[in-house]
């Protein structure tokens, strides 16, 4: 996959693999991972689009320089900046995790309007599962604005997430999900800078129940999948089918024997249904 950069007007910049031709549709990765959450699927959709791969702000090649916000309002803004000049108006686009989340709100502000979007396992309205541990993380990361722990935390993030928790994130235990991992934290060990930009994204995103949300399902009026996975304990199907009932033109699909990583345990059941709803 060749490898390219958008820089937004701010400095910002966003590194993207794109594969094959066609359509443009972009994926955007849940939090933490980069783009390699794509790869075992990419193969089955080049065929049929150009499919562009970002890597989100702090995570992979792109931009992690402490002098950043860091806030959902401000990856919204960043990120529709990227689809705006690589997939120009009215895209094909979807996202996981923290990615769907920062396309929720990009549509919320009337900065993106996907021709259709594609939502896959994420919070929507509903409050996080594991709220304690989530507060751990985010208690521990904030404290990376402290000088002398940014360091001392850079090391033990690289120590916490191990590759071994790749497979914990697969349903099929997938080997391949523990080099996703270990690829995600590569550069971890050590990068105070990286450390404190994590502590202004962890002080500042989103906490608790999304109820905004229901107000914004009825205006999400282009064409809507939900395509969620049966066997993903952080985003029960419940979240998923009370939104469906609000969404003027939505649909929801479920990936069978599929965890947190669908692009592992069923690449191909992914690309069918990203296919399928895509054209």
């Amino acid at each position: 996959m060749r490898l390219r950069l958008y820089h937004h007007p701010d400095g910002a910049r966003v590194a993207y693999r794109e594969l094959g031709s066609g359509p443009p549709l972009a994926l955007l990765h849940s939090a933490l991972l980069s783009h390699k959450e794509w790869e075992p699927a990419v193969e089955q959709l080049s065929d049929r689009f150009r499919v562009v791969l970002p890597d989100l702000p702090l995570h992979g090649d792109s931009e992690n320089s402490p002098r950043h916000p860091y806030t959902l309002d401000w990856f919204a803004e960043v990120m529709s900046g990227f689809v705006s000049e690589t997939l120009g108006p009215r895209p094909l686009i979807a996202g996981h995790d923290a990615g769907a989340e920062i396309l929720l709100h990009a549509i919320l502000t009337n900065r993106l309007t996907p021709s259709r979007l594609v939502l896959m396992p994420n919070r929507l309205h509903s409050p996080p599962a594991h709220a304690r541990l989530r507060a751990a993380w985010r208690l521990a990361t904030c404290a990376a604005a402290v000088p002398g722990l940014d360091r001392l935390l850079s090391y033990g993030t690289r120590a916490v997430f191990t590759p071994e928790r790749g497979l914990l994130l697969s349903a099929r235990a997938d080997p391949a999900a523990s080099d996703l991992v270990r690829h995600a934290f590569a550069d971890v060990s050590g990068n105070y800078s990286l450390a404190r930009s994590w502590a202004k994204c962890a002080r500042s995103w989103p906490r608790g129940a999304q109820t905004h949300m229901f107000d914004l399902y009825p205006r999400l009026d282009m064409p809507v999948l939900l395509l969620w996975a049966d066997q993903d304990p952080l985003y029960p199907l419940a979240a998923a089918e009370e939104a469906l009932g609000l969404l003027p033109n939505g649909q929801l699909r479920i990936l069978r024997s599929t965890g947190f990583l669908m692009a592992y345990d069923d690449p191909v059941g992914l690309a069918r249904e990203l296919a399928a709803f895509c054209g």
